[in-house]
């Protein structure tokens, strides 16, 4: 199979059990699912999508040395998110953990057919249900991955933040140390870890994309609680669970829908705030190999700490969110 990836640019994938699984119907559907959910599908954002990502992590845990069931691992890490991806977790209240695809992972593979398409070429799927049971696909944060370092490559991309060269650089000074991932130039942690904090800010965690994705789940719920949708829908794509939103003539619902647009402000307002709302930050502190030795960034930079730290304490809680209306 050729793959062209935005990323790791042309390669050809030949090993038959990972041709078969992105073939498979769990992970063509995430071809509709889009990376940063209902703000890729209004155009705030650039329309990435979970399978882009998929693939591209397998092929970094690739380029690192992986064995092909750490591969697969990758390959498969988000075939549980659901349409609009993150958004769901606002339904559910977990705006901070944004865990909702892991805990539903093991049911929706369960009942996908990645079960058959792995039992074909010799594997359970059970194998791959655990990403922590792969070194080089997770690590707990803050420690360089290859989930968080393809997400980070591509958004920068896209958010203007870097350049394809920046890539490339960051590319080229990945190490493996002890089976985890690691950079070998302190210049380039030093990058991969203020950039990743300037795309946290930009996009993850950017305060606009916050307030859309509120108040998408608070459609959501409407929808929900009217009938208008149901939990299953979740199990679809994007322009699926969309359409049928809109489809509905509850005033409320319609009402709640029109907001979800490049048009509305959001604006911090501790007096009036439309809600309180919080999310989950995103920082990275990238393992240097300096003298034989690896260390974080923030034991070498004491400087990277502090804006690390800043950041994270000037961001967190809950933030007072005015929605302004077109």
């Amino acid at each position: 199979m050729d793959y062209l990836d935005a990323v790791y640019g042309p390669t050809e994938i030949d090993r038959p059990v990972l041709i078969d699984l992105i073939q498979s119907a769990a992970m063509q559907r995430l071809r509709g699912v889009l990376q940063h959910g209902i703000t890729g599908l209004i155009g705030i954002t650039r329309p990435t999508t979970r399978f882009e990502h998929s693939v591209g992590v397998m092929l970094l845990v690739q380029r690192l040395g992986a064995s092909l069931e750490e591969q697969i691992a990758a390959l498969l890490h988000d075939v549980s998110h659901t349409a609009f991806s993150h958004v769901i977790d606002y339904v559910y209240d977990g705006h901070d953990s944004q865990s909702y695809h892991e805990e539903m992972k093991e049911p929706h593979m369960a009942a996908s057919d990645l079960p058959a398409v792995l039992a074909r070429q010799g594997y359970h799927w059970r194998d791959f249900l655990h990403e922590e049971d792969y070194a080089l696909l997770e690590q707990p944060a803050p420690a360089l991955c290859a989930d968080r370092l393809d997400y980070f490559l591509r958004d920068s991309r896209d958010l203007g933040l870097a350049s394809d060269a920046d890539v490339r650089s960051a590319l080229d000074h990945l190490i493996v140390q002890a089976g985890r991932i690691a950079v070998d130039d302190i210049e380039v942690a030093r990058w991969l870890g203020d950039t990743y904090l300037a795309a946290d800010q930009a996009s993850w965690a950017n305060f606009r994309e916050v307030g859309v994705y509120e108040l998408t789940a608070r459609a959501i719920k409407i929808g929900l609680k009217i009938g208008a949708i149901a939990e299953s829908d979740f199990w679809g794509t994007d322009d699926r669970l969309w359409a049928k939103l809109n489809a509905a003539t509850d005033p409320q619902l319609q009402r709640e829908l029109s907001l979800i647009s490049t048009r509305t402000q959001f604006v911090w307002d501790e007096a009036a705030p439309t809600f309180y709302v919080s999310t989950k930050l995103r920082t990275i502190d990238p393992d240097v190999l300096i003298d034989d030795r690896v260390q974080p960034l923030s034991a070498i930079d004491a400087e990277f700490a502090h804006r690390r730290l800043d950041y994270v304490n000037r961001h967190q809680g809950k933030w007072p969110m005015r929605v302004v209306p077109e």
